[in-house]
């Protein structure tokens, strides 16, 4: 792993890389982390074509940056190869759970540059308000939580 991400953990601080520009945030905290775990449990469904495979907080190369989404749903597991590295599967979805004071981040940064890496659904909530955003290509909407998504994968994931 690149030796700049870790010495940003051994600092406290996730360390992402969006089109070039370096953005830090501090490491999430518990109730952030109960967010997460409640979302990643909700996570449904299976078909043949995908078996909604989820990581939590693990980094992605993407072609454009590295960054380190809440969840990560994929179709496959990562490879054996893949697992002990940042992935370079990119995932169908990705879920952020918005931290106070990074609102900016993970609302308008995040969704336009996961899409365009390829991810087909972008989902981000912010517990402060119980927003939840939900982009895709040419859609988003705002919904509030509690609120179950269907994703294009076939899965299904509940906010």
């Amino acid at each position: 792993m690149d030796q700049r991400l870790m010495q940003a953990g051994e600092l406290g601080v996730r360390l992402e890389v969006v089109n070039g520009l370096a953005i830090w945030e501090a490491q999430p905290l518990y109730r952030h982390q109960k967010h997460v775990e409640r979302i990643a449990n909700s996570i449904a469904g299976e078909t043949p074509e995908c078996a909604c495979i989820h990581a939590l907080d693990v980094y992605i190369q993407f072609p454009n940056g590295l960054k380190r989404p809440d969840i990560s749903i994929f179709c496959r597991e990562p490879s054996e190869e893949e697992q002990d590295e940042a992935l370079s599967l990119i995932p169908e979805a990705v879920v952020e759970v918005v931290s106070k004071g990074f609102e900016a981040k993970d609302l308008e940064i995040a969704p336009p540059f996961y899409l365009s890496q390829g991810v087909k659904d972008v989902l981000v909530f912010d517990p402060a308000t119980l927003l939840v955003l939900h982009v895709r290509h040419g859609q988003a909407q705002r919904l509030i939580s509690p609120v179950t998504i269907s994703l294009q994968c076939g899965c299904s994931v509940t906010i």
